[in-house]
């Protein structure tokens, strides 16, 4: 089992952030949050690093670290708490987690825009994975994606119906940690009004992206159908490399 202590720390943190445990908005040092979670600095350093590369956490030098006041002022739909890139770690409604809805899952051979996309050759197979995602039976996403056979030879018909990031890290120790997404609006179709409960004369927000593992493989081509009222997006830039 790969160690993924890390992530532990870090959603606990986020956790304590939220219910704002920390005075001054100062989270301990990297030996005291070693101490109090019984685990090494160097879990402890992962698990911060991805909190501030998140925004979530800022470091000011020779001071500490500290809770981004911003992150705490406008918790969106877009709530990072995982490791990797996926719907599952990245959506959530007030603490709540999105629901699954399996719509088609088949291998098909990848044509020439997949092929260019995820470094395939010509004759090469992908799985197509099409899932409604919802909030308490409220949709908001209709989620396509392509991911290689050879990347992930044993996906399952149960593993699509959870978080496919989440799997491949906890089997593989592998992340999906890199992306370069497009965001757009555009007028809705006629599976947006029946799935995501659109009328005729309203958008639809598009993002449509191809993720990477942290080698630098790709790892899936992804289009994302949001229901408007949930495209909002926040980002964090530093500038400091």
């Amino acid at each position: 089992m790969v160690d993924l202590v890390y992530r532990n720390i870090m959603t606990d943190l986020k956790r304590r952030i939220e219910n704002n445990e920390f005075k001054n908005k100062r989270l301990p040092d990297e030996r005291s949050l070693s101490e109090s979670y019984g685990v090494s600095r160097s879990s402890v350093k992962r698990a911060l690093n991805v909190l501030a590369n998140q925004g979530i956490i800022f470091k000011k030098r020779g001071s500490g670290t500290f809770i981004n006041p911003l992150y705490q002022k406008n918790q969106s739909i877009f709530q990072y708490e995982g490791s990797n890139l996926g719907v599952t770690d990245s959506f959530k409604s007030n603490g709540k987690i999105p629901q699954i809805k399996l719509l088609d899952f088949k291998v098909v051979t990848a044509d020439e825009d997949l092929q260019t996309e995820l470094f395939l050759k010509p004759g090469d197979f992908v799985y197509q994975i099409k899932r409604l995602r919802t909030f308490e039976d409220q949709p908001f996403m209709i989620e396509l994606g392509y991911i290689p056979i050879r990347v992930a030879p044993e996906l399952t018909k149960e593993v699509v119906e959870g978080s496919i990031f989440n799997y491949f890290e906890d089997t593989t120790g592998k992340s999906v940690t890199k992306s370069f997404m497009s965001i757009k609006a555009e007028p809705s179709r006629d599976e947006d009004h029946e799935l995501l409960g659109l009328k005729p004369v309203e958008p639809v927000g598009v993002m449509e992206g191809i993720f990477f593992l942290d080698d630098g493989t790709p790892f899936e081509v992804s289009n994302m159908r949001l229901h408007y009222k949930y495209l909002n997006y926040n980002t964090f830039v530093d500038l400091d490399d």
